[in-house]
């Protein structure tokens, strides 16, 4: 009969003790399966965003068969409706009774401020972004289990301000959300817009979930070129239908979301008014790269009830889940020490994404290509964003230094202003 010293019964009971609670030696968790959260907006304005954001994870979940690291994916969802109580509120039960090891949200700019506060809290997850593109979401006091494989509102931007001006167009007003979000993608337009010598004459913000928008649009100036739209889902079906009833003419500037798939796959008579509408965002439907053609095709295949091609949430969910699945299999599933091996691995790492290279700054958020595009019509009668330019590897800070970028500042109500 094999005996033990009293140490290495003390280790052997130790492990013991360990593997009861799913975990290895030295801390690394053994379970069958690895706990993933998922949260986006299944509820209020940005329901349609959140859903397609839910089809991004489950097909980078796909790619992988459920599987990483050799072992099986659990994959917890919950929903919130664009408030950052209900995306704290959503991430805490996902964190705290579903036992996540990972989170992967939220969607709204807001919401990823809010959750990025309550992960310094909870250092013990790895929280991954969605597709919340707020700028002082990983700009400003980051938290160091937080990161973000998906570009910001401004980045979003990189490209359009100097396009429509060599387009012609001078005078602008705006109308978006009165959030984070837009507030920082009205500034990546402006950067450029004003610096090339346009002007934003005035600044309409709109409550999240408006209905009615006559007394925004009455207010529309006639001497202007066009009008900058920064709103989503409902709010931007809300803004176009109505806007074309009250006999508007203006042409518009799309923000990213307002010419989003979710919004052109509308069915609508003013859907064909935006043919030719310019925007910029993080995809282009034409995107020629095979990686983008191929992400796009088993998008239609997997979800038959999906939209026309995947929407910019689709996209950053996928990526963003992707990249937490490259990491896992790169650490081997270790998880040990707070995610130490696994942290590492994230920050300094570059996912290969459906639409280029992803790489992440000193503050864990990526860096990445953007596109200009124009709506087109496609042969089938579809809405598509077609790739006009490419702008590689926008940074957070729009090409400048930190220096440079913190003479203007984030994107709030009013900054910037040019008149």
């Amino acid at each position: 009969m094999k005996t033990f010293t009293s140490g290495a019964r003390r280790h052997v009971l130790a492990a013991a003790a360990a593997l009861a609670l799913g975990l290895g030696s030295f801390g690394v968790q053994a379970q069958e399966t690895i706990r993933i959260g998922a949260l986006a907006t299944l509820e209020g304005a940005f329901t349609v965003l959140g859903q397609d954001g839910m089809r991004g994870v489950e097909l980078a979940l796909k790619d992988r068969n459920y599987m990483v690291a050799g072992r099986k994916i659990e994959l917890i969802k919950a929903s919130s409706n664009a408030t950052p109580d209900s995306a704290v509120a959503a991430a805490r039960k996902l964190v705290e009774q579903d036992k996540v090891v990972i989170l992967i949200g939220p969607l709204s700019g807001s919401e990823g401020i809010a959750v990025k506060d309550y992960a310094k809290t909870q250092l013990q997850t790895t929280f991954i972004n969605g597709a919340s593109a707020a700028q002082v979401t990983t700009l400003r006091s980051p938290a160091p289990n937080f990161f973000r494989f998906s570009t910001d509102g401004a980045q979003w931007q990189a490209g359009l301000g100097s396009h429509v001006y060599s387009k012609g167009v001078r005078r602008v007003v705006s109308i978006a959300e009165d959030y984070s979000f837009p507030y920082s993608m009205l500034q990546g337009f402006m950067t450029e817009f004003c610096k090339a010598g346009g002007r934003v004459l005035e600044k309409h913000w709109v409550p999240l979930g408006t209905k009615d928008f006559a007394a925004v649009i009455a207010k529309i100036p006639t001497d202007i070129d066009a009008i900058y739209v920064a709103l989503g889902g409902a709010d931007a079906v809300n803004f176009l239908s109505q806007y074309e009833q009250a006999g508007g003419d203006k042409p518009l500037i799309g923000g990213a979301i307002t010419v989003d798939q979710t919004v052109l796959g509308f069915k609508g008579k003013r859907r064909d008014a935006l043919v030719g509408t310019p925007s910029a965002g993080p995809i282009a439907g034409d995107n020629p790269n095979p990686g983008w053609q191929k992400f796009v095709a088993d998008y239609k295949t997997t979800f038959k009830d999906g939209l026309p091609s995947p929407s910019i949430f689709a996209h950053a969910y996928y990526v963003n889940t992707k990249a937490a699945l490259d990491g896992l299999d790169a650490v081997k599933g270790d998880l040990s020490n707070e995610h130490a091996l696994l942290r590492q691995v994230l920050a300094t790492s570059v996912v290969k994404s459906p639409s280029g290279d992803v790489r992440l700054d000193a503050n864990r958020s990526a860096i990445a290509n953007n596109f200009v595009t124009e709506v087109a019509k496609a042969p089938d009668g579809t809405l598509f964003n077609k790739l006009v330019r490419v702008v590689p590897n926008v940074s957070q800070t729009l090409g400048m230094t930190a220096a440079e970028f913190e003479k203007i500042g984030v994107g709030t109500r009013t900054n910037p202003e040019c008149k």
